[in-house]
This record gives C-alpha cells, structure tokens and sequence, in this order.
C-alpha cells in the first residue's frame, strides 16, 4: 500500500517539477503524515520513530545542498516524505542512486552546454579548440540548473528495484 502510495507521490512530483520546476507542498506533506501515521498505527512507537526518523534522513540529506543555494525546498520535502514512508535504510539507498543519476545528468548538460559534441565532430576542431581553449568558456551570469525531482524520482526508483549494494 505504501509502495503505491510513494509510487504516485513520484509521479506527480515528476509531473509538476518537470512542467513547472516545483515540487508541490500538498503532494509532499500528505505523504509524510501518511508514512508517519500508517507505521504509528501498525507498529505503535517503534513504527513511528522508524518513520520519523526516515522522514529526518531523508530531510537533513539535501538540507545543505539546499542552503547553498544547489536545490529547491520542494527536493528536500520530497526526499522526507520517501524518507517517512519508507524508513532510513530505504531513503539512503534512495539518495545514493539519485546522486548518481542527479550527476550523471548535471555532466550531461555541462558537455551540452559546451558543445562538447563538436570535439567528436572534426578532428580538427578539436586541435584547434584546445589550443585556444575554446569551448570552455562558461557564462557565468547564467546558472545551470534542472529539475532534481527527475533524479530523485528516477533514484528512487532505483532504489525499489535494484535495492542495496552489497
């Protein structure tokens, strides 16, 4: 049940943050609660600080991230409400895949950004630009920036059906 719960939880969040570049308030919080009070219900205590203590993981794993200016609030909630519906173990296998996937895609759009294509184009384009170290160059008054909700999602994802690394 909990499963098909985070499961449309994924799916709106990949929907709204795709579309819109937000994670929504009323998508996340339910989630918590739900996690929160299905673990309180069935296992008294111990299933509600097995929730709350993954809705506390998975809040605190990309609270930095999220400080430094790196993510929106609404990736942060996302990751508490995995967290409380899943427990600590769960959300941090979550995390791990979704780093990976987050920075497979950042290196995706950094080699977009600067043409990295073209080195593979012409032999001698690629001489020429690393001689004069052309299409290096950042501008760095625009800032590079997706959807994490996408790698969260997807790392979640990964997390279900690939499970630990051992």
């Amino acid at each position: 049940m909990l499963y098909s719960i985070l499961g449309i939880v994924l799916l709106i969040s990949f929907i709204t943050d795709v579309r819109k570049r937000r994670i929504l308030n009323i998508v996340t919080f339910p989630a918590m609660g739900i996690g929160l009070f299905y673990y309180t219900l069935t296992l008294g205590w111990k299933g509600f600080l097995f929730s709350g203590a993954g809705l506390l993981v998975g809040f605190a794993l990309l609270l930095i991230p999220y400080l430094l200016g790196g993510m929106g609030a609404g990736d942060v909630k996302l990751l508490a409400a995995i967290g409380a519906l899943t427990g600590t173990s769960f959300v941090l296998y979550s995390f791990f895949y979704t780093a990976l996937i987050g920075g497979v895609i950042g290196l995706i759009l950094i080699m977009k950004r600067m043409e990295f294509w073209k080195f593979f184009k012409s032999p001698t384009y690629t001489l020429y630009s690393l001689m004069n170290l052309k299409g290096f160059k950042f501008n760095n008054e625009s800032k590079l920036t997706y959807p994490y909700g996408v790698a969260i999602t997807f790392g979640t994802l990964c997390a279900a059906f690939i499970g630990g690394i051992t």
